[in-house]
């Protein structure tokens, strides 16, 4: 997965940060320790019914890492995250690590389910190149259905509406 520090997952083990190099080189350097993960907060857009009803789903949820949900683009999430680019944050998820590490996309989908006890053993899966695909398709899917049905359900937006006419394989 990638973010700004190093994921929750675990790390290269001993072996492999300090085996020895080729003969007559030195070994490389230690990889410093990944950040741990302590804390997440979900950044969701609140006027998204999918985004709200997930939402509500997390909350009751058992976690093995506390989760904060704020608003996107809110006051709240500016405050708290002045540097962060918050009109990104409304067209897709973000997922901002206690130890300052921002995943978006799908990565933020798997750091979501990492943090949940009944899913982190998909997550982990989800996490792996054999996985990735099926996490990206529910994030493409996702994103669809956010589309064809616009801001809070109002259904798409006027101009894709138009240029849609009766030929759109999207539902309505």
């Amino acid at each position: 997965m990638t973010a700004t520090s190093p994921g929750p997952g675990p790390g290269p083990g001993p072996a492999a940060v300090f085996a020895p190099g080729p003969a007559g080189t030195p070994a490389p350097a230690p990889a410093p320790a990944p950040v741990p993960v302590r804390k997440i907060v979900v950044l969701y857009d609140a006027q998204c019914p999918l985004c709200a009803h997930i939402r509500t789903w997390l909350m009751g949820q058992h976690w093995l890492v506390p989760l904060s949900l704020i608003p996107a683009g809110s006051q709240a999430a500016r405050a708290r995250f002045p540097r962060l680019d918050h009109a990104s944050t409304l067209r897709e998820i973000t997922v901002v690590g206690d130890g300052g590490q921002v995943w978006t996309g799908t990565d933020a989908f798997i750091v979501v389910l990492w943090s949940l006890a009944q899913h982190r053993p998909k997550a982990n899966w989800l996490a792996t190149p054999a996985g990735r695909p099926f996490a990206r398709a529910t994030m493409l899917a996702a994103a669809a259905w956010r589309e064809a049905t616009g801001p809070a359900g109002s259904g798409p937006d006027p101009a894709l509406k138009a240029a849609c006419d009766d030929q759109c394989p999207a539902p309505r």
